[in-house]
């Protein structure tokens, strides 16, 4: 300490391990001086706004009406003392974990209204020290990093609902989250630079996002997709579930093996029955077939035999064929390729007059114009 009670400080490094912030515990008097290292800034900050900030390595002498006899002096005629502080920040960037503390209601089209909360990770950094010290030791009157992160947490997930809503507008529903997760992350990041530039903060990246559906809900997503897999519609995905479950456990709590191997059976018959009577159901708001039935090969509705175009969805039931000019194999007319050579078996156009040719045909059917 020198005569007019003037010292010298620097960020220790014991206070430094994961804060963000450091302010000096007292108030900055004539010529203290701070020390600023290579990964560290200081921000001087008197009558509540930022004087100057000091971003490269040195020692720092600064300016303050606070002197022991001076300072005394002006607060026994003004009663006032002047406030001066010094605010360390580091450089680096820091990683957090955010959560939701709030539901999001979430209005889907197929589920209603769904409640989601938000959880992931994120680093940050100080972009801007002006407005960090401006936001969070002026507006927020904050000290210490533990309150400066909080404050991030919450914006984080504020950022996150608002690109899940643009999201939504777009077509997004509740059943394409999962899938749409990466997604999310990268306009949560592209929204993060405007959102966060108020407060001097930096956001580098954003990832391990997960998004928690009610339990009830995430079921009915769960057994959506599996039904998709199979192929099936609600009653046969059903069946098929009772009928794994009578085979796990044959049964039922008969005493003897034989019996429950009996019942099994029985019970897989019964089903086999069901799912029978299942496939002949029409779909929703679809005549009865009569006779024989067969699936719609785009919709998977039950169709009477002999349709061409399906009742449901108004597709054809039948896929047009047409032989590879290579091999002579019967393909989809839509393939891209041959499955049985390879050959490609895209169209081609006209040289003369601009028509589709189809693939491996020699002359065009509109002009005949040989096409090579």
């Amino acid at each position: 300490m020198s005569v007019i009670g003037s010292e010298t400080f620097q960020w220790e490094d014991s206070n430094k391990r994961g804060n963000i912030m450091y302010r000096l515990p007292r108030n900055i008097r004539l010529n203290d001086n701070i020390v600023v290292r290579e990964d560290e800034i200081a921000v001087f900050y008197r009558d509540g706004k930022t004087m100057a900030y000091f971003d490269r390595p040195d020692r720092y002498a600064l300016t303050s009406q606070n002197a022991p006899i001076v300072g005394a002096l002006v607060k026994m005629l003004s009663g006032v003392e002047q406030k001066a502080d010094v605010i360390y920040l580091q450089k680096r960037a820091f990683d957090g974990k955010f959560g939701s503390k709030q539901p999001y209601q979430f209005r889907d089209k197929e589920f209603g209204m769904v409640n989601l909360r938000v959880f992931g990770e994120f680093r940050y950094k100080v972009a801007g020290p002006e407005n960090f010290v401006n936001q969070f030791v002026g507006t927020f009157n904050f000290a210490t990093s533990a309150e400066v992160e909080e404050r991030i947490k919450e914006q984080m997930v504020i950022l996150v609902y608002n690109s899940i809503g643009e999201l939504k507008n777009e077509g997004m529903g509740v059943a394409d989250l999962a899938a749409s997760l990466m997604n999310i992350e990268q306009v949560v990041l592209s929204k993060s630079n405007d959102h966060f530039a108020q407060y001097g903060v930096g956001i580098d990246k954003v990832s391990g996002l997960y998004i928690s559906l009610p339990e009830e809900v995430q079921k009915a997503v769960d057994t959506r997709a599996s039904m998709q897999v199979v192929g099936a519609n609600y009653m046969q995905y059903q069946t098929g579930q009772s009928m794994r479950d009578a085979a796990n456990n044959p049964s039922g709590g008969a005493a003897g093996v034989g019996v429950g191997v009996g019942a099994g059976i029985g019970m897989g018959y019964t089903m086999m029955d069901s799912m029978k009577q299942a496939n002949s159901q029409p779909a929703p708001g679809q005549a009865p077939a009569a006779g024989p039935s067969v699936l719609c090969p785009k919709c998977g509705a039950q169709n009477a035999a002999g349709a061409k175009f399906c009742s449901n969805c108004g597709g054809k039931m039948t896929v047009d064929k047409v032989a590879c000019p290579k091999c002579g194999a019967q393909i989809n007319a839509d393939s891209k390729f041959c499955p049985e050579c390879g050959t490609s078996m895209a169209k081609k156009k006209c040289p003369k007059c601009g028509a589709e040719v189809a693939a491996g045909a020699k002359f065009c059917p509109e002009c005949g114009t040989t096409v090579n």
